[in-house]
């Protein structure tokens, strides 16, 4: 795999765990639980859920967040773009259903607009385009945060009835499932912080296994419902074109909105990867919880968009890192007074 992976050109990224992701489709497909195989799944994947949360919460540093509000304009920016134009496109595209899309591809696309941004690949692609990376660092921690209370309801409130709507027991899986193991991760970081950052590379696997899981679970059910044969190649095909449309609407608001609101270069650079992205990490988890047996469907745009991002932000990110040195008098014109220093959690 590492071989092969060298003979891809540098601005083509292969994702291991897409690969991973997409072999557990596969699995699903042949091979979905039914039965009590399915509700022993179902159980591991609850769990699975509660434990990703807890660790969210567990290596979120409450300093570095309080830290980076000295920077309230860049997060708000970005909090903008991930919690506001991105639903305000996905309800837009509402008007290209059934032509287009399905309904159930349709929630799923919604759904990919109003999940938090991500903060891995974020960092990542602020260093390599010589950008913020504290401010991207505390930008991705913020929407994250944001995410775990305003994706469900946002998700309640625009899918209706697909995600669950208020319902009492909703509501419940919410806070039981994210909220609370959230908050009792963030309690005891002053004990376990130090244990996990230690064993940051196992924890890593744990959390690429955990939503696995999760993955296999959710397609295993929309296998065992039929609920597959709605989905052709051709409504994939209009997807895929749906989403990159999405991707570059919102790769240039971004850039030029931030210009436009007086961000410099490095600046605007975080809020660009930061604002345009979107967390296959978090996002899967949700959907489980807020879709049921109807989440494969749901997951499966911001699968592709999760690949599809990460492709499209490398060649930027290499292009953006030959572009010339910002003069000083620029940087400290364009928000560089409020600049705060976190270190790389990465």
């Amino acid at each position: 795999m590492s071989r092969r992976t060298t003979l891809l050109p540098s601005w083509l990224p292969l994702d291991p765990y897409i690969l991973a992701l997409l072999g557990t489709v596969g699995v699903a497909a042949l091979l979905p639980a039914s039965g009590a195989a399915a509700d022993l799944a179902e159980g591991a994947s609850t769990a699975a859920i509660a434990l990703l949360f807890f660790l969210y919460g567990a290596r979120l540093s409450t300093r570095e967040a309080l830290d980076g509000l000295r920077h309230w304009r860049l997060h708000l920016t970005v909090l903008g773009a991930t919690f506001l134009a991105f639903p305000l496109l996905g309800l837009a595209a509402r008007g290209l259903v059934p032509a287009v899309l399905t309904p159930a591809l349709y929630g799923g696309f919604l759904f990919l607009c109003l999940v938090p941004s991500t903060i891995q690949s974020s960092i990542a692609f602020t260093s390599i385009a010589r950008g913020n990376v504290p401010a991207a660092i505390c930008a991705g921690s913020f929407s994250s945060l944001a995410g775990i209370v305003l994706t469900p309801l946002l998700a309640a409130a625009l899918l209706g009835g697909d995600a669950g709507g208020f319902s009492t027991d909703s509501l419940l899986r919410i806070v039981l499932q994210l909220l609370v193991p959230f908050l009792a991760g963030q309690l005891l970081r002053p004990w376990v912080g130090g244990f996990l950052a230690r064993r940051r590379k196992v924890l890593g696997y744990v959390d690429r296994g955990s939503i696995l899981l999760v993955v296999y679970t959710a397609f295993g059910q929309g296998m065992v419902a039929g609920i597959w044969h709605q989905v052709t190649p051709a409504r994939l095909g209009l997807l895929l074109a749906v989403e990159a449309v999405l991707l570059a609407v919102m790769l240039t608001l971004t850039w030029y909105g931030a210009r436009r609101l007086g961000f410099g270069r490095e600046d605007r650079i975080a809020i660009q990867f930061a604002g345009s992205k979107k967390s296959l990490a978090a996002g899967l988890p949700m959907a489980s919880v807020l879709f049921g047996a109807h989440a494969s469907l749901a997951v499966l745009p911001l699968m592709l968009f999760h690949q599809m991002q990460l492709m499209v932000c490398a060649v930027i990110a290499k292009r953006r890192s030959r572009d010339p040195e910002e003069p000083a008098a620029a940087r400290a014109a364009g928000d560089g007074a409020d600049r705060v220093t976190v270190p790389d959690p990465a």
